[in-house]
């Protein structure tokens, strides 16, 4: 496992010239359980560096190209090789695009500055795509997180992809008796900081009080606030060690800072030492200590007040300073747990395995599906997708291709399809990489010669295909689907179709049924415990190109519905993909499904046994009551009262009618439906039984749909 973090571009990862995030980066990872597991990269100058963990990037600098460019490229170009489980990119929002494209593994965002003054996050639009395409986005403040969510109106619905991770700062012991009458200002000597509002009061507390001393550490070319005082120390620049030592002796500290820090990281390290802090009531500075001195109003007078006042009362002084010590838990440890906390949540798959681990192979599986990347994560909830995280959940090394995205972005004049790329990628990337096993999700395009290439290179390679579409007896695309699964047979294990293959008639050797498997990173929603606007939710998406409606296409179900629609006028419908409303994508599609507290899951076509589309997971799974055809048997391996059978559309118009007015009981079935998909029919336990039946294992899960 390798956990890849990212700094910002020339970001001085150094003993002597480190910021705050090259700080919070090395603090954190020392302590961290993944430490052996974590590098670092950045772009430095210096030849002494925080850790040996740390890779300069070289760049080489190209006319017309932007160095943040040229930067990721380098980045990546490391990535193929090590080919992170995560990476975590430090303070830039503007790479994740960039970095997106060709990364597809787990990824992260820290945040250290406010997002609305930040390229790449200050648009709706822009943050809107980071919560769509990072795993967690990670601020070091709520006044942070706050500043993020202004104007996005879906902040409730996505919070949970956003956490809060303070910085850190060492705790030492502190003999309060040693403290001198210091008082310190450490930051840059500007305005934005501050540092004026301090000049003026410190040469008055230092006039008024001559036996106390001022200590500045710091510097500001671009601005002269010159304060002089015979007991005024400028003490220019000083790396973090140096100051940490000094803040032990320090009685008072202030942070007056104008504008809207952060976090603070100077008045975190000042209360660590057992200083009396005080600080200005701006962004995210009022989060670093409970025990601060909060100023009032911000002015030289009020802060030169605070300080004399302080001075004064030394009781009062010892104990602020206490309880500044004492109120402090933001240890280098403590953070550094947060961290490996969100870690752990999303590389479970390298400490999870439900068929036991110890005993059995961990396998290196080639996944080739379609992921829509060239659809901008319009589908990041796909079949595929849930297949993929079931089999990383259970620790294998798991490499995805997109076979129709290789064939889009390769289409040459030597090469018109793309496919002939598509081969080629996929025999290197199998000589690369050296599977176990390949898994094709309706992956058309992949040739049999390839496969016949594959299997002559390896004659222990298995290979097998998924696949979700209809195939019952004249049912939709009946014989177009069927060639599609039979085309490859030859050169594969097995075969996995979301439809009972005892009612085919054309028998497929080594085939088994899996159900539409549920993710508990997708399925999030439990709308049993909402006051939903409406009744029953439908979206279908046959008949799109791009992702909109073709003119003229329709299908059985739309009539209906139609029918449905009109018979129960009292019923709140919210449809999709007909009657002229497109349908809906991506993180839009989830926050409908959240505003409907029962679901209706209609396949195309005559109703057949087992057969169902992804909706069914998705209905189940976001805790909506779903209403199913009898016809489909689901009620073979789903428990009585997790669900609502139906007969036709009398019966089912009755029923949404009766379990509209019965809340209680809508909410008890939806409950009792929810938790029984997760548990039994999740992404995890489909693709253990996937690989059970490929390699031949006994699976220790319990699968309740094989007979």
């Amino acid at each position: 496992m390798t956990i890849s973090i990212l700094l910002p571009y020339k970001e001085n990862y150094s003993p002597h010239y480190a910021g705050a995030v090259s700080l919070f980066v090395k603090d954190v990872t020392k302590v961290s359980s993944y430490k052996k597991n974590i590098i670092i990269f950045g772009n430095t100058n210096s030849n002494k560096k925080l850790s040996k963990n740390y890779i300069n990037l070289d760049l080489n600098k190209k006319i017309f190209q932007s160095t943040s460019k040229i930067y990721i490229r380098s980045f990546l170009d490391a990535q193929k090789k090590i080919n992170s489980d995560l990476v975590e990119i430090h303070n830039r929002p503007n790479y994740v695009k960039l970095i997106k494209k060709e990364f597809i593994n787990k990824l992260f965002l820290f945040f250290h500055n406010d997002p609305l003054t930040m390229n790449g996050s200050k648009t709706i639009d822009e943050r809107i795509y980071l919560l769509n395409n990072l795993d967690k986005i990670i601020f070091n403040s709520k006044w942070s997180q706050d500043r993020f969510f202004v104007g996005l109106r879906e902040r409730d619905n996505l919070m949970h992809k956003t956490s809060v991770c303070y910085q850190s700062s060492s705790k030492t012991k502190v003999n309060f008796d040693n403290k001198e009458k210091i008082i310190s200002f450490v930051g840059k000597l500007n305005k934005a900081k501050g540092y004026d509002l301090f000049g003026h009061a410190i040469i008055k507390i230092l006039d008024k009080h001559p036996d106390w001393q001022a200590k500045i550490f710091g510097d500001e070319p671009r601005e002269q606030l010159i304060f002089k005082h015979k007991n005024l120390q400028l003490l220019g620049f000083k790396d973090n060690n140096y100051i940490l030592n000094s803040l032990k002796k320090i009685s008072i500290s202030v942070v007056c800072s104008r504008w809207n820090e952060p976090f603070g990281r100077t008045s975190l390290e000042a209360a660590s030492r057992g200083s009396a802090v005080i600080i200005s009531n701006k962004g995210g500075l009022p989060e670093t200590s409970s025990a601060a001195i909060i100023l009032k109003k911000l002015n030289s007078q009020t802060l030169f007040n605070t300080i004399d006042k302080l001075i004064l009362n030394k009781k009062k002084l010892l104990s602020v300073q206490k309880n500044n010590y004492s109120s402090f838990i933001f240890t280098h440890k403590y953070i550094s747990s947060i961290i490996d906390n969100l870690r752990d949540t999303f590389l479970a798959a390298n400490k999870i395995n439900l068929f036991n681990i110890k005993k059995k192979k961990v396998f290196k599986i080639l996944h080739i599906t379609n992921l829509n990347e060239r659809f901008n994560g319009r589908l990041h909830y796909n079949t595929g997708k849930r297949i993929q995280n079931g089999l990383i959940r259970l620790g294998h090394n798991v490499l995805a291709l997109s076979d129709r995205d290789i064939i889009n972005k390769n289409k040459t004049i030597n090469d018109l399809s793309g496919k002939k790329s598509l081969q080629n990628s996929i025999i290197e990337t199998y000589k690369n990489f050296r599977a176990d096993c390949i898994i094709l999700g309706h992956a058309d395009s992949v040739e049999n010669n390839t496969l016949e290439e594959l299997k002559n290179s390896n004659k222990n390679l298995k290979i097998c295909q998924w696949f979700l579409d209809p195939i019952g007896e004249k049912g939709p695309d009946y014989v177009k689907n069927n060639d599609r699964i039979n085309q490859k047979l030859k050169f594969l294990n097995a075969t996995f179709l979301t439809t009972d293959t005892s009612i085919l008639t054309n028998k497929i050797e080594n085939s088994f049924f899996i159900p539409n498997p549920s993710d508990h990173s997708f399925e999030v929603l439990k709308n049993y415990e909402k006051n939903c606007t409406n009744d029953v939710f439908f979206a279908m998406s046959h008949g799109v190109h791009r992702g909109i409606l073709k003119k003229g296409k329709t299908d059985d179900r739309e009539v209906f519905i139609n029918k449905l629609i009109n018979k129960n006028k009292e019923i709140k419908f919210d449809v999709y993909g007909m009657n002229n409303v497109q349908p809906i994508w991506g993180d839009k599609f989830l926050d409908t499904v959240a505003n409907s507290s029962m679901g209706l899951n209609l396949s195309r076509g005559k109703a057949v046994k087992y057969y169902s589309s992804d909706r069914i997971a998705q209905i189940f799974g976001n805790g909506l009551l779903a209403f199913l055809d009898v016809k489909n048997c689901f009620d073979e391996f789903l428990p009585k009262n997790s669900f609502i059978n139906y007969n036709d559309i009398n019966d089912l118009s009755y029923k949404l009618n009766k379990y509209k007015k019965d809340s209680k009981e809508r909410i008890k079935i939806a409950k009792k439906g929810r938790k029984f998909y997760l548990k039994h029919l999740n992404s995890t336990i489909v693709a253990d039984y996937i690989l059970s039946k490929l390699f031949g294992f006994k699976s220790k899960n319990n699968f309740i749909w094989e007979k």
